[in-house]
């Protein structure tokens, strides 16, 4: 199914950036109008002038962003800041961050991965897309013709084959390494070894692989090999505009960290969230728990792990949580679009947002100004302690076996379902795509 191939990539030449740290930046979607100008600050070289530049009041078709990221590559190129390898790799990326006091490692493989539509089910989405983001993205691509971070993707290592041939590709020194930078550090190794190289190739060629992050640039991706073949159509299958850059994680991974986005609003009215109590109770069963600060977080994982059913509210009983069990399946599917799987029904997220935000709160969360996101639950808690905002939603993490379920059934769970943590960086390997 998937067809996976090495990359010549693009990397930071050692010989002229004595600090990897320095010049690797986060991927676009992360990155604040603040972080960008410390980035810039942080070096000349910093990959930020590539995958995210800044915007000046004089833009025009002619020059802007997209153009100055353009010649800030081929400089970098011709000035030998950034290098091509020779040798074409499937490269192994160790990447360690902290999560509640203490280390992770997750552990991808950074290749190029043939470009396929989405209804052959070779590359499998779990979520929908944007207009806004995605039209960013084409932006950039067709002007560097190149990736500049990878998506990243998720793959079964059936037998743990794979595993094998990369627990002997990195017994030696790591070829670039970033040894820490803002709590987390980077370890990367180049696959050449043909026999190695084969033997990944092999084990994922009866699989698909399930896109995790990275749905915009994908799909912006499929745009631009649009393009070029009806520019080119002699080009042939192997022309490289016909492959993206991922960085597939096995699904088993250990670091495999899916953070939940809880939700929270603000702007009701009081006779709003009046409205909302009794109106929960047609939908749920309810009952309360203390506040009691890191206490009670374990008695609230234990009573939402206990069944699917189970939401939680803070901001609507004082200072305890709202604990609701929904009553009946059948009645609160039919608020929810028919074409959708029960496995999309029976996510937190599509409870919150389908019942209760938009049936009984008329809100939806696509550019309402009243909704905000937060991938870290005690904090959401003290944003409505604080007054900030009024009411928090705290869901559960998906699964990657769910996110893999609701791949395989051709469903998209609703957006700002899932947080893969931590993003990878950009820069840290290229793709050229001509």
């Amino acid at each position: 199914m998937a067809e996976i191939r090495p990359i010549n990539g693009i990397r930071y030449n050692s010989k002229k950036v004595k600090y990897l740290s320095e010049v690797i930046c986060p991927p676009y979607d992360i990155i604040s109008p603040q972080q960008q100008g410390e980035l810039y600050a942080r070096s000349p070289y910093n990959f930020v002038r590539v995958e995210y530049g800044q915007e000046t009041p004089s833009d025009s078709l002619s020059g802007n962003r997209y153009t100055r990221a353009e010649h800030f590559l081929e400089q970098w190129l011709k000035d030998d800041i950034l290098a091509i390898d020779q040798c074409a790799a499937i490269y192994v990326h160790d990447h360690y961050f902290m999560h509640r006091g203490n280390e992770v490692k997750r552990r991808g493989i950074i290749v190029r991965v043939r470009l396929e539509e989405w209804h052959k089910m070779i590359v499998r989405p779990h979520e929908g897309t944007l207009t806004g983001p995605k039209s960013d993205r084409i932006a950039l691509i067709r002007a560097l013709k190149a990736n500049t971070s990878p998506i990243l993707s998720m793959f079964e290592d059936k037998g743990g084959a794979i595993r094998q041939v990369l627990a002997r590709a990195t017994s030696d020194k790591p070829l670039a390494r970033v040894h820490r930078l803002e709590g987390e550090r980077h370890d990367l190794w180049a696959v050449t070894k043909p026999e190695e190289s084969t033997a990944i190739v092999s084990a994922l060629r009866d699989e698909p692989v399930y896109i995790a992050d990275g749905h915009h640039r994908y799909e912006s991706a499929l745009v631009y090999q649009r393009e070029q073949a009806a520019l080119d159509p002699g080009a042939g299958p192997d022309a490289a505009f016909n492959f993206v850059m991922m960085e597939l994680i096995d699904f088993e991974d250990p670091g495999l960290l899916i953070l939940p986005p809880h939700r929270l609003l603000r702007g009701l009215n009081v006779s709003r969230l009046a409205e909302l109590k009794s109106s929960l109770s047609a939908f749920f069963d309810t009952e309360t728990l203390a506040y009691k600060g890191a206490d009670s977080w374990s008695k609230l994982d234990k009573w939402q792990n206990e069944d699917w059913k189970r939401l939680v509210i803070y901001g609507l009983e004082g200072d305890d949580f709202l604990l609701l069990t929904l009553k009946d399946f059948e009645t609160a599917a039919r608020f929810m679009p028919n074409f959708h799987t029960d496995i999309y029904k029976k996510l937190d997220v599509s409870m919150v947002d389908h019942i209760i935000l938009e049936e009984m709160l008329g809100v939806k969360h696509e550019g309402d100004a009243g909704i905000a996101f937060n991938y870290d639950r005690e904090d959401s808690v003290k944003t409505v302690q604080s007054g900030e905002f009024q009411l928090a939603f705290i869901i559960k993490a998906v699964r990657p076996e769910t996110i893999k379920a609701i791949s395989d059934a051709s469903d998209r769970m609703p957006r700002k379902s899932t947080y893969f943590y931590p993003k990878l960086p950009s820069g840290l390997v290229v793709n050229r795509l001509a």
